[in-house]
């Protein structure tokens, strides 16, 4: 087997290809579209709903951390997850529509999550302190300016939480865009056939509302798609009818945006080696979307280890050295892997909203599916 072939194995995807795939890892999500909803302009502001919010709910005991790489985040409780810090688990993590408005929605995480008894224990009484993390994005301008998210939004996403996700026009990616498209929210998985990290599991879910293109213009495909690529998301090449589309679109008016995820995995890890994992997955950000990690982008991943699989040692690390290098090396390379499929997938699943293009209905001849 070539170095190619024993690559591309490396990266096939888990039963759901999504986020759920991480034992013990859900996902709820809660949004409002409006039929009617409008886009603000120039010369008009936005009216109606598009927007939500998505909340990765946790197992108790894991491992969180956060890698921040945009210049203008929007975040709650990230300061809490750096591995110097005491508190090294989080219950749950919002990744929502609404600007800093949309924060509000970890309010109503926060209640719900206390009132089922998750959180860290207070006292012999019962009480818990659920540590819930969180990150938005940009989407104001798509509908009314004062349409956001807030508690009750965040507590209808908890209800919601399941192992099966939903991909698209979406929970917090309701309202994102993405370059020139709709953006959305997206997931991917694979399962690792590594000697460091057999059988483990690394998976992504991300929001994506970036200034930046994910699809080239010169191709009408995501950025350096080849035929591994062109195979997982089962694209082929674009009619010279649907690039001139394609490249004819407007950029949106905005360029304060964001891409956000969570990227987890089964593998016991420690809060360094985790927080690893989160930012190694910036360069999934940097693979699907250009150009990434403006200034005015907020760009914020978390990193999830659940510790339900070793991973090896290896034998050959000098003493003094992390030993589980090895997997984190490898795990890493899989988080940039999944961050852009879970990207690309955003927007190849968006739909309309309001009169935001969509990937599927300006290049419809690249799909073979």
């Amino acid at each position: 087997m070539t170095g190619a072939d024993e690559r591309r194995r490396r990266w096939v995807p888990g039963p759901r290809d999504a986020l759920g795939d991480v034992a013990g890892v859900t996902v709820g999500q809660a949004h409002r579209i409006d039929d009617d909803v409008t886009v603000a302009t120039d010369e008009t502001p936005g009216a109606g709903w598009a927007t939500g919010t998505t909340v990765v709910g946790l197992p108790v005991g894991a491992v969180a951390a956060v890698d921040v790489r945009g210049g203008g985040p929007g975040t709650r409780e990230t300061d809490l997850l750096d591995p110097a810090n005491t508190v090294q688990t989080a219950h749950a993590i919002v990744l929502s529509g609404g600007s800093a408005y949309g924060l509000a929605a970890a309010d109503g995480v926060m209640t719900a999550l206390g009132e089922a008894g998750a959180g860290l224990p207070m006292n012999g009484f019962g009480d818990v302190v659920p540590i819930v993390s969180a990150a938005v994005v940009f989407d104001l301008p798509v509908g009314g300016w004062t349409c956001r998210p807030d508690a009750a939004m965040g507590a209808a996403a908890v209800a919601a939480a399941s192992a099966d996700i939903v991909s698209g026009s979406v929970g917090g990616g309701a309202g994102a865009r993405a370059g020139v498209l709709k953006g959305g929210v997206g997931t991917a998985s694979v399962v690792l056939d590594h000697p460091a990290a057999p059988g483990v599991t690394i998976a992504a879910l991300m929001v994506a509302n970036p200034v930046g293109d994910v699809i080239d213009p010169d191709t009408g495909l995501p950025w350096g798609c080849g035929p591994a690529d062109l195979d997982y998301f089962g694209l082929g090449p674009a009619s010279p009818e649907d690039l001139k589309a394609y490249r004819a679109l407007h950029a949106k008016a905005t360029v304060l945006n964001t891409t956000i995820g969570v990227v987890a995995t089964d593998a016991r890890l420690d809060p360094a080696s985790t927080r690893r994992i989160a930012m190694a997955a910036h360069d999934g950000i940097a693979h699907a979307v250009r150009p990434a990690h403006s200034p005015l982008d907020g760009d914020t991943v978390f990193a999830v280890s659940t510790g339900t699989v070793e991973t090896v040692r290896a034998a050959a690390v000098p003493t003094g050295m992390n030993p589980d290098v090895a997997a984190v090396a490898v795990l890493s390379e899989a988080a940039a892997v999944v961050v852009r499929r879970a990207i690309v997938n955003a927007v190849l699943a968006a739909t309309a909203v309001a009169t935001i293009p969509t990937f599927a209905d300006t290049l419809p001849s690249t799909s073979r599916r």
